[in-house]
């Protein structure tokens, strides 16, 4: 069975979104949620989900270079927790360091998205 997964690169600004399934294992960067109110943004959220009838999320889990946790680690693990929670859907996450440093410098939101692609690139790479 094709399964259509979603990944969240996760930031306290903006969150990127790629998708992709797990026939062609291809992610694709997909759209960049910018709302400042966490009401918008998982409405948002709900509305992808439904839209790619997504059966697994991803999120990328920030570190610092040796594997040591921080501010974000933990809102990262709450923000996997809650789409869980809301949506009832199986999250994972993701080692994303190095992720924006293998991403060409660009201007705008792209970027957001795209490190989220990697991040679910990395997700079929490991475990499909």
């Amino acid at each position: 069975m094709i399964k259509t997964i979603i990944a969240f690169d996760f930031g306290t600004r903006r969150i990127g979104v790629a998708v992709g399934n797990t026939f062609l294992k291809q992610a694709q960067a997909l759209t960049v949620i910018s709302a400042e109110s966490n009401k918008i943004r998982f409405d948002v959220i709900a509305t992808l989900l439904k839209e790619w009838h997504v059966t697994h999320c991803v999120v990328g889990l920030p570190t610092h270079p040796d594997g040591a946790e921080h501010e974000m680690t933990l809102r990262c693990r709450r923000f996997a927790h809650q789409l869980e929670g809301r949506f009832g859907v199986t999250t994972t996450l993701v080692d994303e360091r190095y992720t924006s440093a293998v991403i060409p410098a660009k201007r705008g939101q792209v970027i957001d998205a795209e490190a989220a692609a990697l991040i679910l690139q990395q997700y079929f790479y490991e475990n499909l």
